[in-house]
């Protein structure tokens, strides 16, 4: 099954797309998807409702697609966590992962527009795949027990301004990421027991319908697993929460390609997960 939310801005509907395509009402289960729903059972009782038939079927038609889970507390990200991009990108592999932070409000839906930043030149796509928090982990005692914490997984495009990332910042990415619109999710959260390895997941890229980025999570340095587990060591995370993984090798800030303008169009996809498009605006 697959989660969603459908809807104008703020006024989202919870909706589960069956197996066989059918997407159904959420609203008799719950509320809406956040980390209330997520951290109380949610997911168990949805697939009970839709074994007992108790969902009226969606009208899908014109109903724009929100990010699968309501605004998160946290967005946390991970640099440089494929090797080919870290080499790409003229750094030597990181022996412990690389944090930053984006503010909650940078999360938009997964075909909601992007917007360049007033004056901005560089700026740069990155798909990535997104674990979803459904429990709080805190000081958790192995990357194995990572997966009792994990509700699920969604793509994400960690949409990055290079300029103010590594020239304007200090040494603090978190000016690059935070711009309004550069965090789309989506289309769909697919629970974490439907997502046979996480580490083993094709990811592309295209811009303006030319390849960009083709990869694999197998690729990662530090698992998702191990993410959490690591994560979980220095902050709480909370049911909701955000953890982009990393992007693979192909994107602008390696020099093989242009940045991004507006009218471009992106199209990202994680095998499994679904796929995005956004069209780049100027802010």
């Amino acid at each position: 099954m697959r989660l969603l939310r459908l809807g104008p801005v703020g006024a989202e509907r919870p909706a589960v797309r069956a197996d066989d395509g059918t997407t159904y009402d959420l609203s008799p289960v719950t509320a809406d998807i956040d980390g209330a729903f997520l951290s109380s059972g949610g997911l168990g009782r949805v697939r009970s409702a839709l074994r007992a038939g108790e969902l009226p079927v969606l009208d899908t038609d014109g109903l724009r697609v929100g990010a699968p889970v309501v605004r998160p507390q946290s967005v946390i990200c991970v640099g440089q966590n494929y090797a080919a991009h870290a080499a790409e990108s003229g750094a030597a592999p990181p022996e412990q992962p690389i944090i930053f932070l984006k503010t909650p409000n940078t999360v938009v839906g997964p075909f909601d527009d992007v917007e360049i930043p007033r004056g901005a030149e560089r700026t740069d796509w990155e798909v990535e795949l997104a674990v979803v928090i459904g429990r709080q982990a805190a000081y958790l005692e192995s990357p194995e027990d990572a997966a009792a914490h994990v509700a699920g997984y969604t793509v994400s495009n960690d949409v990055s301004e290079r300029t103010y990332q590594l020239e304007d910042s200090g040494g603090q990415w978190s000016k690059g990421k935070c711009c309004r619109t550069f965090n789309p999710l989506g289309p769909w959260l697919v629970p974490a027991d439907e997502v046979p390895d996480p580490s083993s997941l094709g990811l592309r890229s295209w811009v303006n319908g030319e390849p960009r980025q083709d990869s694999s999570t197998s690729d990662m340095i530090f698992t998702p697993a191990y993410l959490v587990w690591h994560l979980s060591q220095y902050l709480a995370l909370e049911p909701g929460d955000v953890i982009n993984t990393g992007t693979p090798q192909g994107v602008a800030l390696s020099g093989r390609f242009p940045y991004l303008r507006a009218g471009d169009v992106v199209e990202l996809e994680i095998d499994g997960l679904g796929r995005q498009r956004q069209n780049l605006v100027p802010a």
